[in-house]
């Protein structure tokens, strides 16, 4: 059919488009790389259903962890699955400084986004539990930007003024039930204080994407979509 029409053919799947096309307080930029992500996830055997019954046991175990960083056999060793050429692409997204040591607390927080694209909140909730002082669950600026890129695949964004918006006592930190409050009352809050001029976010690719009527990121073509290839550049943070 795609030959009769003319039109190139995609490697995305169905659970690609719910993930690039679901609705919540935030919608995945054109130029994500947790299409990318998805299908490691996919190429590693990891299925989506099983994932999100143990996304629990994860952020549990990278609470404890606490931001300690860890290398690909602990990596591996913490998703159940074997050190492979796959696992290692989908390591390096999260290796952005290639110390060859990642937070498996980012892992998580993408696994949350790819398991149940549609439950913005939830995914916010799972990482609020896992950065969250233990005192008060309460996050900084820092580990709110980290939180949000993660959640977003995207290597660059600015939540300064997010971040004060939501915490007008000025105490310096915020909790789930600020964020929650402030999502419920301001619903489009990442259009106004994300990306209100349509923030250029770094592109998956070697070369910025194409803009595609359907939003997905151009580089996700099936020449270029093999697993197993190395990323060209790192995509999260």
């Amino acid at each position: 059919m795609a030959e009769a029409l003319g039109v190139s053919v995609t490697d995305y799947t169905f659970e690609d488009c719910q993930l690039a096309l679901a609705e919540g307080q935030l919608r995945l930029p054109a130029d994500t790389c947790l299409l990318e992500f998805a299908r490691l996830v996919r190429g590693l055997g990891l299925k989506p259903e099983k994932l999100e019954k143990d996304l629990d046991k994860y952020s549990e175990s990278a609470r404890m962890k606490g931001g300690e960083k860890m290398g690909i056999a602990e990596f591996a060793a913490s998703l159940e699955v074997p050190v492979s050429d796959l696992l290692e692409d989908m390591f390096s997204l999260f290796d952005e400084s290639g110390s060859g040591q990642v937070d498996l607390r980012e892992c998580v927080v993408a696994l949350s986004v790819v398991c149940r694209p549609a439950r913005t909140l939830d995914t916010i909730q799972l990482a609020f539990k896992m950065y969250g002082a233990q005192e008060d669950g309460s996050v900084g600026e820092g580990d709110l930007s980290c939180i949000l890129k993660t959640a977003l695949g995207v290597a660059e964004l600015t939540v300064t003024d997010l971040f004060r918006a939501i915490d007008q006592e000025e105490k310096g930190k915020i909790t789930f039930a600020d964020f929650h409050r402030f999502a419920e009352m301001y619903p489009d809050f990442a259009e106004e204080y994300l990306y209100p001029d349509q923030t250029h976010f770094e592109s998956c690719a070697e070369t910025p994407p194409a803009l595609i009527p359907n939003g997905f990121c151009a580089d996700f073509s099936p020449e270029n979509s093999d697993a197993g290839r190395k990323p060209v550049r790192k995509k999260l943070d």
